[in-house]
């Protein structure tokens, strides 16, 4: 009780105070900071979940696209009536994804480039995505002002497995601050004739 306040008197003469005690606004005050933590904490745990899962879900279509990708220049050639159903994917040591070269592919030219480094290394370009109109969920590596950097680096390579048959590994790479994450997909493609 402070000097200036004075006690109010209950019905049967006791004396009581109005208000709070230091120690009970203290208790308070703590327990309001914790339970404030508390819920920053979730809510920051819950937004770096979603970050990652949409992440780990783009990393996944990449993969994706990059296996479809090899398929249809295998479907091409079938087409065109090639010979070997590899050519220029990796039918003699001069084709970019030659077995044990890592190789990178662009889907909006059909086009494969061999990286500069050996598979594992992260030697290929970071994919670009376009961000103008309604296309923005397209990736590549087109170098104009309305294609931005990814966080996103997409590796191919093949093993040969026997004259029908190869085994087509993607590896995608991102970073998202000091944390680096990898999705890699394996997959086997046949002679489709």
């Amino acid at each position: 009780m402070t000097n200036n306040q004075q006690p109010t008197r209950l019905p049967d003469g006791q004396a009581t105070n109005k208000g709070f005690t230091i120690v009970e606004s203290l208790v308070a005050i703590t327990i309001l900071v914790l339970v404030v933590t508390g819920v920053t904490s979730a809510v920051q745990t819950s937004l770096s979940s979603y970050i990652f899962s949409k992440n780990q879900i783009i990393a996944f279509y990449l993969a994706q696209e990059g296996f479809e990708q090899i398929r249809n220049m295998r479907d091409e050639n079938s087409l065109k009536g090639q010979e070997d159903w590899l050519t220029g994917i990796s039918a003699d040591p001069g084709d970019p994804c030659y077995f044990g070269n890592a190789c990178y592919l662009d889907p909006l030219f059909n086009t494969l480039y061999k990286c500069s480094g050996d598979p594992g290394e992260k030697s290929c370009p970071v994919l670009k995505q376009h961000i103008s109109g309604s296309a923005s969920y397209r990736f590549g590596y087109y170098n104009s002002s309305d294609w931005t950097d990814t966080i996103f680096i997409r590796e191919v390579s093949l093993e040969w497995v026997n004259p029908n048959e190869i085994s087509v590994l993607v590896t995608v790479d991102w970073s998202k601050g000091t944390v680096n994450r990898q999705f890699k997909a394996r997959e086997n493609i046949f002679d489709s004739r």
